[in-house]
């Protein structure tokens, strides 16, 4: 399985309840934060709901 790299590019201000709660289950909080998932299909969900917000990239 491959490794996505996930960081936050855009502010959470202004943006509904749920775009929130789910930067936060992806682990972000603040512009510039990086974290790294498993590619599965919960997370393409999460990060389908906040693709405008941050950038994602493939990890090796």
């Amino acid at each position: 399985m491959a490794t996505l790299k996930v960081t936050q590019v855009k502010s959470s201000i202004k943006r509904t309840d749920t775009q929130k709660r789910t930067l936060a289950s992806l682990g972000l909080g603040r512009i510039g934060k990086s974290v790294q998932h498993q590619d599965s299909p919960s997370i393409h969900g999460m990060i389908n709901k906040v693709k405008h917000l941050i950038s994602v990239e493939e990890v090796k």
